[in-house]
């Protein structure tokens, strides 16, 4: 006699569980934060590419116009269109030199067409930077490269 109220429970939460999972999935989900006023905040306007980047003289030529725009991003302070920009890079994988954590940050560098972050990245180290690297293949592999000073 237990049993059936016991499996009525069971159905039922069922129902409830699956009726709430189904209104939670016709809800859209909010890209951006709410403002204060309970409407949703504007999307951040992207950052243009600064094109004063790609006159750099002095790189490298196995750096991609993008990384360009990034190292003249990183010579600004930026702002970065990428939140992990500026972060703190581990060397977990040890394939830079061993330096005190903290020493080194990592940079998206844009590769077109792609609607996420992609592979490509500058590390720089110390600050003010002393050290540059550029990896193609996220992280996998590191060619350093020096910045001319920058001219005020």
């Amino acid at each position: 006699m237990m049993r059936k109220p016991a499996l009525l429970v069971v159905a039922l939460l069922v129902l409830v569980g699956g009726l709430w999972w189904l209104r939670q999935a016709q809800q859209p989900h909010p890209q951006f934060a709410p403002s204060i006023t309970g409407q949703a905040a504007p999307a951040p306007a992207p950052v243009p590419p600064p094109q004063a980047a790609r006159r750099i003289e002095g790189l490298p030529p196995f750096l991609p116009d993008e990384a360009r725009d990034t190292i003249a991003l990183i010579q600004r302070g930026g702002p970065y269109p990428h939140r992990q920009d500026g972060s703190v890079f581990g060397n977990r994988e040890g394939r830079l030199p061993q330096r005190p954590r903290g020493y080194y940050h990592e940079y998206t560098v844009e590769t077109p067409g792609l609607s996420h972050r992609g592979t490509r990245r500058i590390v720089t180290g110390g600050e003010p930077v002393e050290i540059w690297y550029y990896s193609d293949d996220h992280y996998e592999t590191f060619r350093s490269f020096s910045v001319p000073a920058k001219e005020d």
